[in-house]
């Protein structure tokens, strides 16, 4: 059963990768986390975390995240950012 329902954005970092190489459609050298985060609704997406050093040291498993929508091109894409307190 599949069902729409509005989320509150709050997250958590589930698992990432740092992606080194440059992305130009980002308009960037790298680094940029491919990250799994977890919604406090249950679901885990495939996004971004933005906001902070994109290293070990501060993207930590389990952190909270918030989500945020980034500029690109035409349209805004969802990413997510450390919560106040957590980077």
């Amino acid at each position: 059963n599949i069902e729409w329902f509005e989320a509150s954005g709050a997250a958590t970092l589930y698992s990432y990768v740092i992606h080194h190489r440059p992305l130009p459609y980002w308009e960037t050298e790298g680094p940029r986390s491919v990250a799994i985060v977890e919604l406090a609704e249950g679901p885990r997406m495939i996004s971004s975390v933005v906001g902070c050093p994109q290293t070990p040291e501060a993207l930590q498993i389990d952190m909270a995240l918030q989500a945020t929508f980034v500029p690109f091109d035409d349209i805004s894409l969802l990413c997510f950012e450390p919560t106040a307190g957590a980077a």
